[in-house]
């Protein structure tokens, strides 16, 4: 397949494919995917597709269905509202322990990573990449690996919903993501606390009110 690069193992490859394909659309909410096929496009057993697609199900992206197999996962408004208001809570803390601790390389990889989403265009997967890295720098700062790993699972749910509507890719919406970044950045070299929630919590809910806009549309 042309552009598919091979990590080190056929399982790891496979999941970096599933993964792109959640968030760039190639596959939808309530489709189904066989392994057989998804293994035969990429030229491999169906073996690692399932151990791939099993590693999705525990993040649940994807549900399995007797009769029908595994099933990309759709999440509705509520759902997303629940997942989002719990994201809130969690990220507040993180960031409540996190702004002591910050080191100033954490704080390099945060500009590099506003750097990166600012020049990635429409290139999906680095802007995805990106953000991840803007964010879990920050949280990760506050050394507390079992919230990070809750926090992890909630992101890895909703993200492909984010990226997969209609309005986030509008000029607009990406300036507005943009300039919440920065400021976001600058309260983090403060080390202003309640700024940083503040901001924080502005930048999620704009996300969840752009996506609840889409997903009207839709």
């Amino acid at each position: 397949m042309k552009g598919f690069e091979r990590p080190k193992t056929a399982q790891e490859a496979v999941l970096l494919e599933i993964r792109k394909r959640l968030l760039d659309g190639r596959l939808q909410p309530g489709q189904a995917i066989r392994p057989d096929a998804v293994g035969e496009e990429l030229g491999m057993s169906a073996v690692p597709v399932r151990e791939a697609l099993r590693i999705l199900e525990g993040e649940g992206q994807v549900r399995y269905r007797p009769h029908r197999g595994y099933l990309v996962t759709d999440l509705d408004l509520k759902d997303l509202r629940e997942i989002y208001g719990i994201r809130e809570l969690l990220e507040t803390e993180a960031v409540r322990h996190a702004i002591p601790r910050i080191s100033d390389s954490d704080l390099e990889e945060m500009r590099e990573a506003i750097a990166e989403m600012e020049s990635a265009g429409d290139d999906i997967f680095r802007l995805t990449t990106a953000n991840r890295a803007f964010h879990f720098t920050l949280f990760e700062a506050a050394e507390m690996p079992h919230l990070t790993r809750i926090v992890t699972g909630l992101w890895d749910v909703s993200e492909p919903c984010h990226y997969r509507s209609r309005g986030f890719m509008r000029p607009e919406n990406r300036d507005q993501v943009d300039q919440e970044h920065r400021r976001i950045m600058d309260a983090v070299e403060a080390r202003d606390v309640d700024r940083v929630v503040a901001e924080l919590v502005a930048h999620q809910r704009h996300a969840l009110a752009a996506l609840e806009t889409s997903l009207d549309a839709d």
